[in-house]
């Protein structure tokens, strides 16, 4: 990012400041987000128990919406399945709705092939904005290494996530074992990601051949902007056809790496890092399932709730110093 260019000399640049010019609704935004409002429409009443099987097999009881719903309050309140289970129970008494509650053991088995639609795909052109994180899974914490001696390592899950610069949204995410590259996962998020890519932006992970193919194989006039490596030298046909690469390392010869950044839009992805960090803050860092299914179904779940999160209110602000 552009501070790390002036890591040596950082003391000495202010802070920048912002005012939020649009407190009033975006305050209220926030509040909505912790709210416990939960009303059910007509609809979701008589779509709460599943249609009628027509092939062989066991009738299910509860629609997708109901163990969506379910799934959605655990992921706000950071619940157990059992609590989960309680909290929908109480609310549905509270409304005096005669509806059947899922227990816990139903949200777990449904939450393996539960299909959840993406929320704020409008299928347009999409900025993408890329950037990975680590997730972490039940294991042997610090007490018990620190009480006992226990040399097990504690395992975690890589969590790649694509935002669209143009609305903010999260709209695609892959979760992979902690083994898997950064770069390995762009054509998986490319194939997730809804409406033509115009521009693909990521830090110097993905300064590799295969990443520029990946995406120019899909979308040919899409421009690439990864910064080089310090080390990185030109191609052999840079003089008779250039590549985008070459004229990253051209427009840093000539303007710098800061130059470079502002010319390019590469200061944009900080926003997905930002999608990193409330992912961190509203959903956690870790992992509550245990088997690939789940964890699926739970990371497109977190990634709905943030995108609406959105919806209630965002800041619009100005500098000021």
């Amino acid at each position: 990012m552009p501070f790390k260019a002036n890591r040596d000399r950082r003391h000495h640049i202010p802070k920048q400041r912002h005012r939020v010019t649009n407190w009033a609704p975006y305050d209220a935004g926030l509040r909505a987000r912790g709210s416990l409002t939960v009303w059910f429409t007509a609809e979701a009443i008589e779509a709460w128990e599943a249609a009628p099987r027509t092939g062989r097999g066991a009738q299910p009881r509860y629609s997708s919406l109901a163990i969506e719903t379910a799934l959605t309050l655990r992921a706000v309140f950071r619940l157990a399945l059992r609590k989960t289970e309680g909290l929908i129970g109480s609310i549905l008494q509270l409304l005096g709705l005669d509806l059947a509650v899922p227990d816990y053991s139903t949200l777990s088995r449904r939450a393996e092939t539960l299909e959840v639609p993406r929320q704020g795909c409008g299928g347009g052109p999409v900025h993408l904005l890329v950037d990975s994180t680590g997730l972490r899974l039940c294991g042997a914490g610090e007490w018990l290494m620190e009480k006992h001696g226990t040399k097990r390592r504690r395992t975690w899950k890589m969590l790649h996530l694509a935002t669209d610069a143009s609305t903010g949204y999260i709209v695609a995410s892959v979760l992979t074992d902690s083994d898997a590259d950064d770069g390995s996962q762009v054509g998986p998020l490319l194939d997730r990601a809804d409406g033509p890519v115009t521009s693909f932006t990521g830090d110097g992970a993905y300064d590799r051949d295969d990443v520029y193919a990946e995406v120019i194989a899909r979308y040919p006039d899409a421009a690439v902007v990864v910064p080089p490596r310090s080390n990185a030298v030109p191609s052999a046909a840079a003089e008779a056809a250039p590549t985008q690469r070459d004229c990253h390392l051209q427009c840093i010869a000539e303007r710098g790496r800061m130059g470079w950044q502002r010319a390019s839009g590469y200061n944009r992805r900080a926003l997905v890092e930002a999608d990193v960090a409330r992912w961190k803050c509203v959903i956690g860092d870790g992992l509550r399932s245990q088997t690939d299914g789940r964890q699926a179904t739970e990371v497109a779940i977190a990634t709905s709730v943030l995108n609406r999160m959105l919806d209630l209110g965002r800041p619009e602000y100005v500098r000021v110093v």
